[in-house]
């Protein structure tokens, strides 16, 4: 008997830290790994993020989302996107001239370089979009419960221009990136820009 409490004495303390591991993990926050280029300068291929699953989803906030079911070629279950919301529910959004405007105001977008903001950006509204690419949604405006993203990287980017908004159940999280891995201007970049 005292040598099955002292077994017990050290297996439920360990029992117990996997346990609220594991709860922590599935509803507060995990990590995930970067894949291409898409959202460089800001985050770079293989880099490592946090994504806090209760953080609240602003304009400029980047997201980890499930892109099986958003993006026609992501055909397994499980890929993983990370792009920045841009358009909100009820948004309007456009770009011209390399600008990106929502509900008729320039977006400020000092996070990424003149080439990344217009290389490949093109002049085009969610209409334009909806028509040119097929979308079963055809709007002028994001709907409800769905979010307009794009990479900081435009020209090299998988994104909402191609195949439309990311319903609001499968975003995973916004994303934080460590304090200790990276620059304080990345860490601004992703962290704080969310309005």
């Amino acid at each position: 008997m005292k040598t099955f409490k002292n077994i017990m004495s050290w297996v439920l303390p360990i029992v117990a830290g996997l346990l609220i591991a594991m709860l922590i993990r599935h509803f507060v926050f995990s990590m995930v790994r970067v894949d291409g280029p898409s959202m460089e300068p800001n985050l770079e291929n293989n880099e490592r993020v946090a994504v806090v699953k209760t953080a609240k989803i602003k304009r400029l906030s980047v997201i980890v989302f499930n892109a099986y079911h958003v993006d026609p070629d992501a055909t397994a279950k499980n890929v993983k996107y990370v792009k920045r919301v841009i358009g909100m529910p009820g948004d309007t959004v456009s770009s011209r001239n390399g600008q990106l405007y929502v509900n008729g105001k320039k977006l400020k977008q000092d996070f990424i370089s003149t080439f990344e903001r217009t290389q490949g950006t093109g002049d085009w509204n969610l209409w334009s979009l909806s028509n040119k690419n097929g979308w079963t949604i055809k709007t002028t405006k994001v709907p409800k419960n769905k979010y307009f993203v794009l990479g900081d990287h435009r020209s090299v980017s998988n994104d909402s221009r191609y195949w439309g908004f990311v319903p609001k159940n499968k975003v995973i999280g916004v994303v934080k990136v460590p304090f200790w891995d990276t620059s304080a201007t990345k860490r601004h970049n992703v962290n704080a820009l969310g309005q």
